[in-house]
């Protein structure tokens, strides 16, 4: 009778599915073939805009067709991903920097430039034709070789790149600069999400998991069809709708038994985008592949290593001199001494593909060896930096357990892990979003809402480590050119940051996004310290940057507008921006 109850109870809570398995090649033909239909009928609706006059009717055609790319998007952000980037670029030259002899400069297309092209006083119908034709040849040209390729395993992930996509990006106005009709095109998304879900009906066997996605999905829907831009509450969207289907994406990789073959940026099965578990470091480190790579041991040697005066040639300089962890790994200085520029905070720079203001490195191993060679910082070489280390038999000791000897690498790669460890996402900020307590004010939340929407933060400072790597590939760490002034706000500041590691024209005064995490502890701003106050940093954004400001700024990648924040709003989102702060 016990036996009986427990199963009839079980049966209650979860019922277990009966549907036919389906061969996985008929799945993904039905996938192809919805691929197909919307891609298909996007080129046609890009066509007819060139066919139509007026400026109202080429509008209502974008708009159908950008429907239709927001249908496919999913699949072609997964499948294509250089493509995809090429398509919904912003309008801004596109920059390529291999090394000196090979930049490309590409000037932009798709769909958001046809936006802002479509919304401009005068509009120029000639360039518009012209940039809609490049967009509909790189769609054909996509047709034209479209076979998809997936696993159960590319599904789980092409939904998870998509949820995350969404939560981070695109409910913020990044690809929507004009129209603003994010919520709208994050709608469309999930009816492609359900398209999937449905596809892969069949792969469940709990009935009540396969319920729960239609339940989940259907009420996102519903919140993002309600909402306005302007006052979309994005805390609660990601909150509960975000995490809720990770969780239930986590639960489907488990039902469907599927067995992950690879780690990408995102650890699999993850339940949260703000979480120390949410990432794989050995993604963003070139040398995961060592053994141990990341161990306890490597880091705690690091540390010391960070924090060790002996390793500079005069013996007064440790790595810890200038990167002070009780202001969050940076100086308190407007710029270092003898530098002209601000010391960067070390917390989530494990988070970036390219280093220093300028990005000039490409890996932390890397700008250890700038730091070491450094008239003005430790003014050695790596040979004098491994022979230091060699005399010291702890050292010596530490590095043949760990690494089998000591070199310069392997100096500079404990280095490098010591500072991969810092940042444990443990900010008041986190420990809400998370659910791990209730204490954000109605300010904070609002300033949260306000950095993802009208103040149009977080289209650089992307979310969930608030820098300029984006989201969900982690591929790319972004410079752009906000017309920074010099420290007396004179005029705009001399230094042309990007522009001297290739000499490329077009990337004068252009600077690395870094992370606001921990703003709260690392004043003053900018790359040359001009700010001292996050109401300044706040106050320039508001007024459009240098090119606001009334400075000649070429390439400025920050929109000149006015974002007309109230003084409440500022601080609102001043109030937000302080609950990054770790424990």
């Amino acid at each position: 009778m016990c036996l009986f109850l427990v199963s009839v109870v079980g049966c209650k809570q979860e019922k277990t599915a009966r549907y036919a398995k389906v061969d996985n090649q008929t799945l993904v033909v039905k996938i192809q073939e919805y691929y197909t239909q919307h891609l298909d009928s996007c080129i046609v609706l890009l066509e007819e805009l060139n066919t139509v006059e007026t400026v109202s009717e080429k509008i209502k055609k974008y708009k159908l067709a950008r429907r239709e790319f927001k249908l496919i998007e999913p699949i072609l952000a997964f499948s294509d991903k250089e493509n995809y980037k090429s398509l919904n670029a912003p309008n801004i030259l596109k920059i390529d920097e291999e090394d000196a002899t090979d930049v490309k400069i590409r000037n932009p297309f798709g769909f958001q430039v046809i936006e802002e092209l479509l919304h401009e006083d005068e509009v120029d119908a000639a360039e518009v034709n012209s940039i809609v034709k490049t967009t509909v040849n790189r769609l054909k040209l996509i047709a034209g070789n479209n076979t998809l390729y997936l696993k159960k395993y590319h599904a789980l992930w092409l939904l998870r790149d998509q949820i995350a996509r969404i939560a981070l990006v695109g409910i913020t106005g990044f690809d929507s600069p004009v129209l603003e009709q994010s919520l709208t095109e994050a709608k469309t998304n999930y009816e492609t999400i359900l398209f999937i879900i449905n596809t892969y009906k069949n792969e469940f066997s709990k009935e009540n998991l396969y319920t729960d996605w239609l339940n989940e999905i259907q009420a996102t829907q519903k919140v993002l069809e309600e909402g306005e831009f302007a006052t979309f509450n994005r805390f609660d969207f990601i909150q509960n709708h975000a995490h809720k289907q990770l969780e239930l994406l986590a639960n489907t990789a488990e039902d469907w038994k599927v067995e992950f073959p690879l780690t990408l940026a995102f650890n699999n099965n993850i339940t949260s985008l703000f979480s120390k578990e949410t990432f794989n470091m050995d993604f963003f480190n070139d040398y995961h592949q060592l053994e141990n790579a990341m161990s306890d041991e490597k880091i705690a040697l690091g540390k010391k290593l960070f924090n060790d005066k002996s390793l500079s040639k005069d013996g007064v300089m440790s790595c810890a001199t200038c990167h002070i962890k009780d202001k969050a790994f940076t100086d308190g200085l407007a710029t270092f001494p003898k530098q002209l520029r601000n010391t960067p905070t070390v917390s989530y720079a494990a988070y970036q593909q390219t280093f220093f203001h300028d990005g000039r490195a490409g890996s932390l191993e890397g700008q250890i060896v700038g730091v070491v060679e450094n008239e003005n910082e430790f003014h050695t070489n790596l040979k004098n930096l491994t022979e230091t280390v060699e005399k010291d038999s702890v050292y010596t000791k530490a590095f043949t357990d760990l690494y089998g000897k000591v070199s310069d690498f392997n100096i500079r790669n404990a280095m490098a892990n010591y500072i991969r460890s810092l940042g444990d996402f443990s900010s008041k900020f986190d420990k809400n979003i998370n659910k791990k307590e209730n204490t954000l004010t109605a300010s904070e939340v609002n300033g949260f809402n306000l950095f993802m929407g009208k103040a149009k933060c977080a289209t650089c400072h992307f979310p969930p480590v608030f820098n300029g790597t984006v989201p969900p590939n982690f591929t790319e760490t972004e410079v752009e050119s906000i017309g920074v002034p010099n420290l007396a706000e004179t005029e705009l500041d001399g230094d042309l940051g990007a522009y001297n590691v290739f000499k490329t024209e077009e990337r004068k005064f252009f600077f690395k996004t870094t992370t606001v995490r921990n703003i709260s502890k690392t004043a003053p701003y900018m790359h040359n310290g001009v700010y001292e106050t996050l109401e300044q940093v706040v106050d320039f954004y508001n007024k459009g940057g240098g090119e606001g400001l009334g400075y000649h700024v070429p390439n400025q990648t920050l929109p000149p507008d006015e974002l007309n924040l109230s003084d409440k709003e500022i601080q609102d989102l001043i109030a937000f921006m302080e609950t990054l702060t770790d424990e």
